[in-house]
Order: C-alpha cells, then sequence, then structure tokens
C-alpha cells in the first residue's frame, strides 16, 4: 500500500497544498476562525523555466525543489507538512462495488486482487490506494469503492521534492480532485443553482485545457484539450520578437504595445472561446446531455477581459469566472489585490489545502 498514509488521506493539523504545474509552483494554507470561517493564512506563486516540468514528470528535480523553497520563503508559512497531487494522466482510478461487511484487511486483500483487473504493470510496482464511498446504490448489501493507483516512482517523486524542500508529505491527492473539491464549495453555495444542477469546469492551464462535468460532486465527463496561456505568450513572441521569458513577463504585468488587445488578444480569446465551445460539444454529442447550467472558468487565462461574455454569447451558458477564495477572509499578511487577480489560478492549490478541513 502507498507509503504516504494515504491518497485520500484527512488531515486537521495546518498543511500547505501545494500545485506544482507546468510553468509554476502555487502555494495555498488555510486556516479556521473562532467563527469556523475559513481564513487564508498563506498563499504565493512562482514561476519554473519551461522544461523544468513536462507532462508532469519533474526533468530538473534540484531546481524546481530550489523553486519550492523560495516559494515557502515568500509565502513566509511555518507549516511543514504539506499535500500535493499528480496529474489525472499519472493515476488510474476505478470505481468497483464490492460486499459489505469486511474487516479493514479482507477489504485490503479484496482490492489488490480487484487491482489486478485494471492497472497494466505489477502491483509491485504501483503505490494503491482505496477510499469507501458508501453504500452502493445498484447492489444491496455492497458498497462502492474507489481505487487509485499510480506509479511508485511518481510517488516517489512528489515525496522526495517535498523532502528536498524541507517539507513533510502528508497526502499525494490527484488534482482534478483537489480542483473539483474547491470548485464543489463554490457550487454548494450558488442559491440559484439546485442539487442536480450540472456545471462544466474549464481549467486553462498552460499548455492544456481541462474539462470536468460536474453534478452533484460526481464526474460526468472529463476530457484534455491542447491549447492553453503557454498560446498567447508565443503569439506575443511572433508577433514583437520578444523571448518567450520577456513575453511571459510583459504579459504578466500588462506592459504590452497598444495594438496588443486588437493583434493578439482578442484572436486568443476567440481561439479559447471556439475550444471551449467545442469541448461541452463533445460532451453533448457523447452523452445524453444537451446542455449545462454554468461554466466555471479557472487558471491563469480564466479572468481574460471579455471571455466570460464571449463564452455566453456563443454557447448559450451562463459562464463565470472561479473564485477559490470567495467567503474566506484573508490573513492581513496576505496581499489581497494581487490575490483577487490571481485568485481563479490558485483553484487546484486551494483545493489541496482544504483537505485539511475533511471529516
Amino acid at each position: 500500500m502507498i507509503s504516504l498514509r494515504s491518497l485520500f488521506s484527512q488531515q486537521l493539523a495546518p498543511l500547505l497544498g501545494l500545485d506544482i504545474g507546468n510553468s509554476s509552483v502555487k502555494l495555498v494554507e488555510l486556516g479556521q476562525d473562532k467563527d469556523a470561517r475559513l481564513v487564508v493564512e498563506a498563499c504565493a506563486v512562482l514561476p519554473l523555466e519551461t522544461g523544468w516540468i513536462k507532462d508532469g514528470n519533474i526533468e530538473k528535480f534540484e531546481e524546481v525543489a530550489d523553486a519550492v523553497r523560495r516559494l515557502i520563503k515568500i509565502s513566509g508559512t511555518k507549516t511543514k507538512n504539506v499535500v500535493m497531487a499528480l496529474p489525472p494522466s499519472s493515476v488510474i482510478t476505478k470505481k468497483i462495488v464490492l460486499p459489505g461487511g469486511m474487516t479493514d484487511q479482507e477489504l485490503e486483500m479484496q482490492v489488490e486482487s480487484e487491482a489486478n483487473q485494471y492497472i497494466p504493470f505489477p502491483l509491485d510496482e504501483v503505490s494503491l490506494d482505496f477510499c469507501i464511498l458508501g453504500p452502493s446504490p445498484s447492489s444491496k448489501g455492497d458498497i462502492d469503492v474507489l481505487i487509485a493507483a499510480s506509479r511508485r516512482e511518481k510517488v516517489q517523486d512528489m515525496q522526495g521534492l517535498a523532502e528536498a524542500a524541507g517539507l513533510k508529505p502528508m497526502v499525494v491527492d490527484v488534482k482534478s480532485y483537489a480542483s473539483r473539491l474547491a470548485a464543489s464549495r463554490l457550487i454548494a453555495d450558488m442559491p440559484d443553482l439546485s442539487a442536480d444542477s450540472i456545471v462544466a469546469l474549464f481549467e486553462v492551464g498552460s499548455l492544456t485545457t481541462s474539462m470536468q462535468v460536474i453534478c452533484n460532486d460526481e464526474v460526468l465527463y472529463d476530457r484534455d484539450q491542447a491549447f492553453g496561456g503557454a498560446q498567447l505568450t508565443q503569439l506575443i513572441v511572433l508577433q514583437y520578437g520578444f523571448s518567450y521569458e520577456e513575453a511571459e513577463t510583459k504579459k504578466c504585468r500588462g506592459e504590452l504595445p497598444p495594438d496588443y488587445e486588437a493583434t493578439v488578444l482578442n484572436p486568443f480569446i476567440e481561439s479559447l472561446v471556439q475550444e471551449i465551445s467545442r469541448a461541452l460539444q463533445f460532451f453533448f454529442t457523447s452523452t445524453t446531455y444537451n446542455k449545462v447550467d454554468l461554466v466555471m472558468l479557472a487558471g491563469g487565462s480564466a479572468g481574460l477581459p471579455g471571455l466570460t461574455a464571449m463564452v455566453t454569447k456563443y454557447s448559450g451558458f451562463r459562464c463565470m469566472v472561479a473564485n477559490p477564495f470567495k467567503g474566506m477572509r484573508i490573513a492581513e499578511t496576505v496581499g489581497k489585490k494581487k490575490l483577487a487577480l490571481e485568485a481563479s489560478s490558485y483553484l487546484t492549490a486551494c483545493g489541496l489545502a482544504l483537505r485539511r478541513f475533511l471529516q
């Protein structure tokens, strides 16, 4: 079984959510005040150089470990316990039905036996875990169990990176699970959405846009598209002749030429909207559904001016940008203005930090 305690472990002690992406590392620490209101205790982001992380694999270990150390210093946190996550492509998940009433040992043995059917490599090369979801609605007396498995080397890379940065790895999660946890909190607090509302969550990353369609915390459909914010940076490079790093810096600081919006930004937004609309159509043609109640955008490009309005115009569905910190109190040590601008990019990191409060 997995050596880090659990892929689905639950922590009440102070805990950092650390999201390691292709282009940046992000950190979130959440606490609670005396009124049980969530508090953003620490929050920070640090860019990574191109190629340090590739397809979820750590290619430059020492450089990334140093970036995490600097991120911790920037954030000001003293917490050492950390929860991290692997990309969905690195984790095999499967929901199975097992007989109820088994002991923990019997359940573990049964899970390992079932896992052999779904995992295409030897179990001794795997970090395997499971979570009981509850009574099976389709089989009386049985239980639904979620199995999660990843190559052990992937988990050990995460563990080693945390330890190299002076942290204590407690949980290895799945990125899509973490972002869904943060999004579900927002959905639950929206009075105009019913219990059976269907929400299409799009996370626009640097290289990939991930889509999850959620209903009652269940995933109806998911899909990844090779389109992200890095393409906007590349368009800036082609238009103005900057280096990639210079273009990324100027994009983030808003220091681009006067014609940037018309010649570069607007065409990129149109392309992004087309990708989102195409993904929704794939969902409709692949399932029995023909509408969603809300399109929710997250990621570094989610807050681009006019994006939500254009998504609504072309898709016909209401669209909003996800702010995972909505309803939370922001500690005085956290820069509120910067956080407000970047909030949607912290969805996964916030979901990881929320693991602390799962009961």
